[in-house]
């Protein structure tokens, strides 16, 4: 359960109502600050654990609101008022682990100053130099966001803004404007804590082309060219490429001929997916459901991080029915709406964007050159030595934060303990405890850099080192990078004079792998998923890693 609190100027009780009643992870209960006292309930906050900072700009700076009754306004005085507000809220979000801040938008409904509206001191203008000023004053801060409020404003039908409302109930938006908060809301919070989706697997025919390609020939697909049709399959094709650029990787799933489509793929020339941007694809006559599944497991993902995008209602109802963890949204018939529907969706969110993230299509392309590779040696230790596997350990920083972070609120296959942490949470951790480090792995072979991948961390109680997360990308496990892991924190205990090396795990619906692993690590289970080594031992570094202690 994810505690709000709830910071406003207006009455917020029909936002928080929304929060409180979406049952979609994460479930939330809401506590709203008192009506009016939006400074003083930042400079006091609650015990809960995410703030929600939604106020009118009128509120936060009394000479915009004195700019809308018609009086002059000194800019740079109105801009301190909003720099004092953003100072306000870096302190509240001291005490915060994630604190969401509305962008600052017209509670009125007015025409402003018409023509004038933008000119230096139209109202405009200056709110826009205010949001401007907010994020600059907001940016860097740990635990921070802002949500563009100005889409929840083109939420449902009328205006969004009610004079009615206000002198009713204190609030001057209407009911829909509240309800897209609520959504956006529980879609960041989702991207905070790792539960965004991961994978957009997509169809062929009349999906990410028109027409059906064995019938037809990939020269006389509706695709580009002078024809609105075709211009709207490249428009989705590319959103589908903006999104592997934030890390989100696209792959096929079609009832079709293997070698026409990826000779459609490869040579029409409007096609903007190629091979190298996809993550993997099943293309054959099986059952679609059931080539999801082996797609996702041979990707190392969960289905619940998987979207699936096909024109067809009733494979999009077969996929929903025999695989209830992947999103199936409903899909337009029209295909010019194909990328504004995707562009729409909310479960992409994310906390941050790292190297990693823009380099994991790349990576899952050599991935498969590695698996390819394997046919070449007639054992796994041959072929492991093969790879030429490097491996760079380094403690937590600044430069390594974010992806770590990322790391503990996404892997779920080899994760220890599955603990998710914000960036702020886990710099406490580490500060507050006795001898805890975290360790970070980059890992790179021949073929190429897989990226930071791996984090161990761990603690000292009494004569024990106690690990406390140890996590693997699933895109890293099988190369004897799990060993290493256990090899660093054994010497870690060693030099600090510790007696044992101890590991509990959590076991979870996902975490099947890593309790295998440990089983078979030469730790022994002292009692159920309780793993212990004698510190007196050193632990063997693995031969196929090259680099490292």
């Amino acid at each position: 359960m994810t505690e709000i609190q709830l910071v406003s100027d207006f009455n917020t009780d029909v936002f928080g109502r929304y929060l409180a009643a979406d049952q979609t992870t994460p479930v939330c209960t809401v506590a709203k600050a008192p009506f009016g006292q939006l400074f003083q309930a930042l400079q006091s906050p609650s015990s809960a654990g995410v703030g929600v900072v939604w106020a009118r700009p009128e509120g936060v700076s009394p000479r915009y609101a004195g700019l809308l009754d018609g009086e002059a306004a000194d800019l740079d005085a109105l801009l301190a008022e909003t720099e004092a507000f953003a100072q306000l809220i870096r302190r509240f979000a001291d005490s915060k682990t994630l604190v969401l801040v509305a962008t600052l938008v017209p509670s009125r409904n007015d025409r402003g100053l018409g023509m004038l509206d933008w000119s230096p001191m139209g109202p405009a203008y200056v709110l826009a130099r205010m949001n401007a000023r907010l994020a600059e004053a907001l940016a860097g801060a740990r635990g921070v966001h802002l949500l563009d409020a100005g889409r929840w404003l083109e939420a449902g039908h009328g205006s969004p803004r009610s004079a009615k409302h206000w002198f009713a109930l204190k609030c001057p938006f209407t009911e829909p404007v509240c309800q897209a908060a609520a959504r956006d809301v529980k879609a960041a919070l989702r991207g905070a804590l790792g539960q965004s989706r991961k994978l957009v697997v997509v169809d062929l025919d009349d999906t990410m082309w028109g027409g059906v390609v064995g019938e037809v020939g990939w020269r006389k697909l509706r695709l580009g060219g002078h024809d609105h049709v075709g211009e709207a399959f490249v428009d989705f094709q590319k959103a589908l490429k903006a999104l592997t650029r934030r890390g989100i990787q696209v792959a096929l799933v079609s009832k079709n001929d293997e070698a026409v489509a990826l000779d459609a793929i490869d040579n029409h020339p409007a096609m903007v997916l190629r091979r190298g941007d996809l993550a993997g694809w099943r293309i054959n006559w099986t059952d679609k459901a059931r080539n999801v599944a082996d797609l996702v497991a041979e990707l190392n993902l969960g289905l619940s991080s998987v979207v699936f995008i096909d024109d067809n209602p009733a494979e999009r109802g077969r996929v929903a029915e025999a695989l209830p963890e992947v999103l199936v949204p409903d899909w337009p018939k029209d295909p010019t709406l194909y990328g504004d529907a995707l562009r729409r969706l909310d479960c992409f969110e994310q906390a941050a964007i790292t190297a990693e993230d823009r380099n994991r299509t790349g990576m899952y392309v050599v991935e498969r050159q590695r698996k390819d590779s394997v046919a070449a040696f007639t054992s796994l230790e041959d072929w492991l030595a093969s790879l030429e596997i490097r491996v760079e350990a380094a403690p937590l920083d600044e430069v390594n934060l974010k992806r770590a972070v990322q790391l503990l609120n996404k892997t779920n296959q080899l994760n220890l303990r599955t603990r998710r942490l914000t960036e702020t949470e886990l710099l406490a951790w580490v500060a507050e405890g006795e001898g805890r480090q975290v360790m970070t792995l980059g890992v790179a072979d021949r073929f190429g850099d897989l990226g930071l991948t791996g984090l161990i961390s761990w603690e000292r109680r009494g004569d024990d080192l106690e690990i406390a997360d140890y996590l693997l990308s699933c895109r890293a496990m099988g190369r004897q990078v799990e060993p290493y892991m256990l090899h660093l924190a054994v010497e870690a205990a060693r030099a600090a004079g510790a007696k044992r090396v101890l590991a509990r795990a959590i076991p979870t619906e996902r975490n099947h792998p890593c309790l295998e692993f440990w089983r078979q690590s030469g730790f022994a289970e002292s009692e159920p998923n309780l793993f212990t080594w004698d510190a007196a031992r050193p632990y063997a570094k693995p031969a196929a890693i090259q680099s490292g202690p």
